[in-house]
C-alpha cells in the first residue's frame, strides 16, 4: 500500500497509523496553505500543532499579512496573527486541528472557522496559562457569524 504513495505522503500516512494506533485522535489528509508575518513565532507553533496531527502545512511568510487577510475576506473582528486556506476553507488564527478535521469531515456550508486574537492556551499560545476561547464557524456570503466550538478556562 505504501509503495506507490512518494516519501511525503508514505510519512503522513504511517504517521497516522501510529497516532490511530496510540489515540483515538482524528488524522487529516489535506493540505493547509499558511500565511504569516516572516517574524511570529506561534504561527510557526500553530503549523507545528496541525502537522503533529496529520496535516501537512505550507507555510508562506509575507510582509502584509493584512492584505492577505482582505484578499480573502477576512472580518476584522475575527482577525489574529495568521490566516490559512484548506480545501476551500478559511481558518483563521488558533484554531485547533481537531476543530478543523471536524470541519473537513462534516463540509458544512460555511465560510471558515475561526480564533479571534491570540487567546493562552490554544494551539500555538501554550503559554502556562488557559484562556476561555471560542472557535466561531463564519459564513461571508450570508454574513453570519456563530460559535463551533467553545474552550473553557482552567
Amino acid at each position: 500500500m505504501l509503495m506507490n504513495l512518494n516519501r511525503s505522503q508514505a510519512l503522513r500516512q504511517l504517521l497516522g497509523f501510529m497516532l490511530l494506533g496510540a489515540s483515538s485522535s482524528v488524522i487529516a489528509a489535506g493540505v493547509i496553505e499558511m500565511y504569516k508575518s516572516p517574524y511570529c513565532g506561534c504561527c510557526s507553533a500553530w503549523a507545528q500543532h496541525m502537522e503533529s496531527m496529520g496535516f501537512e502545512v505550507n507555510s508562506h511568510a509575507i510582509n502584509d499579512i493584512n492584505a492577505k487577510k482582505q484578499q480573502l475576506g477576512i472580518p476584522a473582528q475575527l482577525a489574529s496573527c495568521h490566516t490559512a486556506m484548506i480545501e476551500g476553507y478559511r481558518i483563521e488564527g488558533h484554531v485547533p486541528a481537531r476543530e478543523v478535521q471536524r470541519l473537513l469531515d462534516e463540509r458544512p456550508n460555511i465560510s471558515g472557522l475561526a480564533v479571534p486574537g491570540m487567546p493562552h492556551g490554544s494551539p500555538g499560545m501554550e503559554t502556562g496559562r488557559q484562556e476561555a476561547y471560542t472557535v466561531y464557524a463564519f459564513d461571508l456570503k450570508h454574513r453570519t457569524l456563530a460559535p463551533y466550538q467553545r474552550y473553557p478556562s482552567e
